[in-house]
């Protein structure tokens, strides 16, 4: 057996040659990390039933190589994540878009890890017309770097310009990849997104012969620290993806941190959900920061973050951490942004402040997948995906069923003229 995966050593060799996507193949010609496409995740959690993996977005190394270790602990297949925010052109991240492959090959190949994993750039946000623009050169480069699996997300946009802008870019996303989109810009109660939109979009990426493997909503959860206790509404995700159950399109749920668990199982057991995307909670973990059992991370009368004695950095470079945060006038969500100034820092430390960052990580992660996401023991599933298709590209799971002529981009704005115009407040959601 390889690992514990459940598969033997000739078929875990077998992913290897067949499942590894070109981009992959030509980056890590000798690896044994199997980086495969978001697809064969979405269909391992589709196989086990009532089951999503985590997609844990890697704000520094140390979440990197704690959800890795995690998910090999829980023998499942598992997304590794940053969103364009995060880890673009403009990051507030160390590891970014472009070097994320590069990081998660080595700590593969370094950690023995042999269960598949998937990279992803997660919501490439799509704002404007020069930000298409910027795409089409951009997102090719993103797959030069070894990225397997994207999430065009112009949910900012009116209903209309979200599925051009999806239907623009789509011609720049291999075929092979994974590739989720997004209705309903996340932020919280307001701007929820309704059935009519969510089938807007996929009927008309249908209809031009498209098929996404995720749709993300806005199902009343937030980026960041949850401030609230209302968060995911499954109900309304559940009516979704039942509307949406003739395209054969899974669920991405955004904004899982500071959700409880009653309500994360509630969207495994109720909905189509195969992805759920953690960031704000491994970072705190990682920063041996108190967090309640969900991820979210308390503040005292101060509105300062507790940190836990003998856990992540050392209290010294903690004390720097939240010194570098008050000279720049950081607070609270804002936090994140110590990631890129102080990763290197970080790598510095001791041996044994590295490893209890990286275990930190490594058993909230697992007990999520374990104990919470139904994820555990997919990793063969992944790889019998794999094998069962005889190559990387495990093709599409929908088939046309809307009619093209109805749905040509002259007609596009007019069809959606009878959606509801509200999507909530203006401002930066994004975390």
């Amino acid at each position: 057996m390889v690992g514990q995966t459940g598969i033997g050593e000739r078929d875990f060799q077998r992913a290897l040659e067949i499942g590894r996507p070109p981009n992959v193949v030509k980056l890590f010609p000798n690896s044994r990390a199997l980086i495969v496409s978001g697809k064969a995740i979405d269909r391992a959690m589709l196989a086990k039933g009532r089951a999503m993996t985590i997609a844990a977005s890697v704000r520094n190394s140390f979440v990197a190589r704690g959800a890795l270790m995690a998910a090999q602990k829980a023998n499942a297949a598992i997304i590794i994540e940053i969103a364009k925010s995060e880890g673009g052109a403009e990051a507030y991240c160390a590891v970014s878009l472009w070097n994320m492959a590069r990081l998660i090959d080595a700590l593969c190949n370094e950690l023995g890890i042999t269960v598949p994993v998937a990279i992803h750039a997660d919501h490439y946000g799509i704002k404007k017309a020069k930000d298409a623009e910027t795409a089409k050169t951009e997102i090719p480069s993103l797959f030069d770097a070894g990225i397997t699996s994207i999430a065009i997300d112009a949910s900012h946009l009116p209903d209309a310009d979200n599925l051009k802008a999806n239907l623009e870019l789509n011609q720049f996303i291999p075929v092979w990849a994974g590739y989720e989109t997004e209705v309903g810009e996340i932020k919280g109660k307001a701007g929820l997104s309704t059935v009519e939109e969510a089938l807007f979009l996929i009927q008309g990426l249908n209809a031009h012969s498209i098929f996404p493997d995720w749709i993300a909503l806005n199902n009343g959860t937030t980026h960041g620290i949850e401030k609230d206790d209302a968060g995911i509404q499954v109900d309304l995700t559940a009516r979704i993806h039942q509307a949406l159950e003739p395209y054969k399109v899974s669920g991405a749920q955004h904004g899982t941190s500071g959700n409880s668990y009653d309500r994360l199982r509630a969207i495994v057991q109720q909905t189509r959900t195969t992805k759920a995307n953690v960031a704000t909670a491994l970072q705190m973990v990682s920063w041996g920061l108190k967090v309640n059992e969900y991820g979210n991370a308390y503040q005292d009368e101060n509105g300062e973050f507790v940190k836990l004695p003998g856990v992540g950095p050392s209290d010294e470079v903690w004390e720097q951490m939240k010194a570098y945060a008050a000279e720049k006038g950081w607070k609270g969500g804002d936090f994140k942004k110590l990631n890129l100034p102080f990763e290197n820092k970080l790598l510095g430390r001791t041996r044994e402040e590295r490893d209890r960052m990286a275990e930190a990580v490594e058993d909230f992660v697992y007990n999520m997948i374990a104990n919470v996401f139904n994820a555990a023991d997919t990793a063969p599933l992944a790889i019998e995906a794999i094998l069962k298709a005889g190559s990387y590209d495990l093709g599409p799971k929908g088939t046309r069923i809307e009619d093209p002529a109805a749905w040509a981009m002259d007609k596009i704005s007019k069809r959606a003229e009878s959606l509801a115009p509200d999507k909530g407040p203006e401002g930066n959601f994004e975390d």
